[in-house]
């Protein structure tokens, strides 16, 4: 590990210092100049005749995107075609609707479709989930087909036939699940009858991006009268973007992350010139305010009631780290978790103590199966292997899923069957392919904070950290707190690329090796010792002091 791993776990911005250093200078350009995908696609939509009268928008389900959509819409148009927005999900609010009385038409009530009529409509996708059977009378509508109006009163019909023909065409503008749903309501959404698009909720971060983003943040300050940012807030802005979009390369968009931010900081600022500490302010206040379970984990773990240990070392047990999401609650939070796994004679099997009581999900059954072949591999066995393992989540009473354990489970497996220890000062996070290497895995920030708490309540010792994948780096933007105590060698981080990378740095030992000290070395001879059947009262005796049978 270099001395500036420190560098590596939050999002530097020096090479974009000329860019910084114009920000004052920016002119404000508006949310639509961040889309040049969707501005172009709305160009075409408008240019274009004939049967493609339909365009999906995957974008965020509320009325501020559509209104967004439909000012860059009419912009592009004469004045005198109208672009309207609906978050109406009644169909009597789309269609004209008569009533009849006699048999002779009473009253006609015009709905959106007339106020549409040569133009633009754009609505949720929920209407047409909601209304999948007045579906086909809208499709008509883009189809140029004559549709009937809605009777209010189908006791009293009309004696005659009213229909009328629209000239109009449709935008929805929805999240994915909501797309999805209109997919399976009909076919021929996605077989032709439409476009695609999508507002980009981020932007790479590179010189020409950058400006862009600070045209834009400039045009939210004055939309929403907010007072200037400086230049230290406007790092410190950067930065909690990063964080936000889990990649030091990609910054967020989206209005609201950024006007609720903003706001916080305008009254910690006393509406004056933001500063670095008015946006970190707001920052902590929210933390604050939603914290509560976190701190509740965290004193299960320091009153004993989860037992988790930051120091020392034990075989076969280590501090894998998890993701806690709670339905209700507004974030997730990182929490240790204590991985064990103990050997028995066997026939090689390795149980998944969480699968088989339907407390694992399907992709951690596949990290497992994974980590069993790589374990196989490794060995180089002619034969299986003469044990079994059991592995398990320690005091875990919900289900585990995901796979970024198995580098975690892969340790404690080598540590059971080699009788090395593995040193509990260090956590583990990391999915493993058939081969060995390190892949990435989600969450870093808040799986690092986690463990970083329960050392510093637990007592730093110097000599604390995780390990983690290193293609993970570009996705960490630690607190401040937990960088300085990085730069200043009070915690570490470890980025691996491989299983035998991870395995010294926990147990002292390298994986793999003619050497007699390796841990792939230590095993083959326990197993040899167990096939020649050398000292078998010995053997077992020690065996069985092991696992506690006496």
């Amino acid at each position: 590990m270099t001395n500036d791993i420190w560098r590596s776990v939050t999002p530097q911005f020096d090479d974009y210092s000329t860019q910084i250093t114009q920000y004052p200078s920016i002119q404000p350009a508006d949310f639509m100049s961040t889309q040049p995908r969707l501005q172009s696609t709305l160009r075409r939509f408008t240019e274009l005749s004939g049967l493609s009268r339909l365009l999906i928008i995957h974008a965020p389900d509320n009325s501020v995107y559509r209104h967004i959509i439909k000012n860059s819409l009419s912009a592009q148009l004469p004045e005198d075609v109208p672009v309207i927005t609906s978050e109406s999900l009644e169909t009597e609010h789309i269609f004209t609707t008569i009533k009849a009385q006699d048999g002779h038409l009473v009253s006609e009530i015009s709905g959106l479709l007339d106020k549409a009529d040569g133009g633009y409509l754009i609505m949720s996708p929920n209407w047409l989930i909601k209304n999948a059977d007045h579906w086909p009378i809208l499709k008509s509508v883009l189809l140029g087909e004559e549709i009937p109006a809605l009777n209010c009163d189908k006791k009293s019909p009309l004696q005659y036939e009213w229909s009328k023909r629209y000239d109009i065409k449709l935008i929805l503008s929805g999240d994915r699940e909501q797309l999805a749903t209109v997919d399976y309501i009909d076919d021929d959404i996605r077989s032709g009858l439409s476009l695609y698009t999508e507002i980009e909720l981020e932007l790479k971060v590179d010189p020409d991006n950058l400006i862009r983003y600070f045209a834009y943040l400039k045009w939210l300050l004055q939309t929403y009268q907010y007072p200037a940012l400086s230049e230290h807030a406007l790092r410190l802005l950067l930065a909690s973007g990063v964080r936000e979009t889990e990649d030091q390369q990609y910054i967020p968009l989206c209005l609201f992350w950024h006007r609720t931010l903003l706001e916080e900081a305008v009254m910690e600022s006393g509406n004056d010139t933001i500063e670095a500490q008015h946006i970190q302010s707001a920052l902590d206040k929210r933390y604050y305010r939603e914290s509560y379970l976190p701190e509740r984990a965290l004193s299960d773990i320091l009153n004993g009631q989860v037992l988790i240990e930051t120091q020392g070392k034990q075989i076969g047990q280590v501090n894998g780290l998890t993701v806690i999401d709670i339905a209700g609650h507004p974030v997730s939070y990182g929490e240790p978790a204590r991985i064990s796994c103990v050997v028995h004679f066997g026939d090689g099997d390795i149980n998944d103590v969480e699968r088989k009581v339907d407390l694992g999900g399907n992709l951690h059954a596949k990290g497992m199966m994974i980590m069993q072949a790589f374990v196989s591999s490794a060995l180089e066995l002619n034969a299986p292997l003469p044990y079994s393992a059991s592995i398990v989540f320690e005091q875990s009473y919900s289900e585990v899923d995901g796979d970024s354990a198995s580098l975690a489970e892969v340790c404690s497996l080598v540590s059971a069957l080699s009788n090395i220890a593995i040193d509990q000062q260090i956590a583990v996070t990391g999915a493993v392919d058939q081969f060995g290497r390190v892949q990435a895995v989600g969450g870093l920030n808040e799986k690092i904070e986690g463990f970083y708490h329960v050392c510093c309540h637990q007592g730093l010792t110097g000599k604390q950290g995780v390990i983690l994948p290193k293609t993970n780096l570009r996705n960490l933007a630690l607190h401040h707190t937990l960088v300085n105590s990085i730069q200043s060698g009070e915690f570490h981080i470890w980025p691996v690329s491989t299983v035998d990378e991870a395995i010294p740095l926990l147990m002292g030992k390298p994986f793999r090796g003619k050497d007699t000290e390796s841990v792939i070395q230590k095993i083959a001879e326990r197993i040899e010792l167990f096939e020649r059947g050398e000292n078998p009262e010995n053997f077992w005796e020690k065996l069985m002091n092991r696992l506690n049978f006496y």
